[in-house]
């Protein structure tokens, strides 16, 4: 009974946290994860013993990082005047992830004496700016930053993830594995047509009073199979969450016409409101719990920080050129480059690195927390003014 009172106070706080945000301009995450290592510190004081949580770790997060996704893709309002700015969102998400992971590939080829493939794969997990963290953060901004960094964010999971796989999966890079991967794009974008078509006539068709959990579940479970068979399932999600948050649009095409958008437009509402719900409770949770595995040592480790503050460095140095070229506004976006809950999620599916190695959790949560106290900073000297400026973007 204890535990079930502390989640819900934790998970209280945490919603606090949300709704001051927008005034203290501190990301809820640096709350979050305070409150979870405090709760760890309780535990030594009083001598509480907690089983094993660190299974559960990439369980929530996953569940997490699919909530998000499908959250942030069904609130983006797709239309011909959007185009320039989507081309933008994927150039800025893609090609700093590449020279990011190039160099830090190479560097910690350099300094670990590993081969170039695993040294991209240690890479990769830093190069992912955090949906989790940085659609939340932004919901208060206008709505063109706020579109932006869904996009930009959204895609850097997406691609990230693809990338990850490509470089982990493959025990040899070539163009055999080349045509595989892009084999299994095409797969996961065929069925991912078919599957929405099928959910949103399901939408329409159940009666029954339970109808948005199961096709959450379904959405989940699609992924899950999908991870299995080495596809890229986040695909899925965000053509899923765009169609249905763009039916009015699509059902002009002669293909969906047939579909009675009107009455679909009315439940994706439905099940956006529900992904919110759930998208919130679970991220407050994966961050509450990875607050509680940190260990004081790792966040405080002399060894790595350097290196952590050159990572954060490179970041911010590619990302101001990157907007400079793009002419996109540098406040606040050159900030909102978080690192979070994919970077874990990458980093625990890889083989941990050799005893030694400053690759290692010390390096990650430095990184995580390093990059949300720069935002936290950008945020917080962003002027309204400019902030209202950036509707200018396109």
């Amino acid at each position: 009974m204890n535990i079930l009172i502390t989640v819900c106070v934790l998970l209280l706080l945490a919603y606090l946290f949300d709704l001051t945000s927008s005034f203290t301009k501190i990301p809820s995450v640096i709350l979050l994860l305070v409150s979870g290592w405090l709760v760890k510190q309780a535990c030594y004081v009083f001598n509480i013993t907690v089983p094993d949580l660190n299974p559960l770790l990439p369980v929530i997060g996953t569940v997490g990082l699919i909530l998000i996704v499908l959250e942030g893709s069904l609130e983006l309002d797709v239309d011909k005047t959007k185009f320039p700015m989507i081309k933008k969102s994927i150039v800025v998400a893609f090609l700093p992830m590449i020279i990011l992971a190039a160099l830090l590939g190479f560097f910690f080829q350099y300094i670990g004496g590993y081969t170039l493939k695993d040294s991209i794969a240690y890479a990769i997990p830093f190069c992912v700016i955090s949906s989790a963290i940085a659609i939340p953060t932004v919901k208060t901004l206008h709505s063109r930053v706020r579109e932006f960094v869904v996009f930009e964010t959204s895609l850097s999971d997406i691609l990230g993830v693809l990338l990850f796989n490509f470089v982990a999966l493959n025990a040899v890079i070539n163009t055999d594995s080349m045509i595989e991967f892009f084999v299994e794009i095409s797969i996961i974008t065929v069925l991912s047509f078919i599957t929405t078509i099928c959910l949103s006539l399901l939408l329409t068709k159940v009666d029954h009073h339970i109808k948005y959990s199961p096709i959450i579940i379904i959405i989940i479970l699609f992924y899950g199979v999908s991870k299995i068979y080495h596809l890229p399932g986040l695909i899925f999600i965000m053509i899923f969450g765009l169609l249905l948050g763009n039916i009015k649009r699509i059902s002009k095409l002669k293909f969906f016409r047939k579909i009675n958008y009107k009455a679909i437009e009315v439940e994706v509402n439905k099940l956006h409101e529900l992904s919110v719900e759930a998208a919130f409770l679970v991220r407050a949770l994966f961050f509450l719990l990875f607050g509680f595995l940190m260990h004081t040592r790792d966040v405080l480790n002399t060894d790595t920080i350097w290196y952590a503050v050159g990572i954060i460095t490179a970041i911010l140095l590619i990302r101001l050129v990157q907007l400079l070229i793009y002419k996109i506004p540098l406040i606040p976006i050159l900030f909102i480059a978080p690192r979070g809950l994919i970077t874990i999620l990458l980093f625990v599916a890889l083989v941990p690195a050799p005893a030694g190695s400053i690759v290692g959790t010390s390096l990650v949560i430095q990184v995580i927390v390093l990059s949300a106290l720069v935002m936290m900073v950008g945020l917080m000297f962003t002027p309204k003014e400019l902030e209202a400026k950036n509707e200018e973007m396109k």
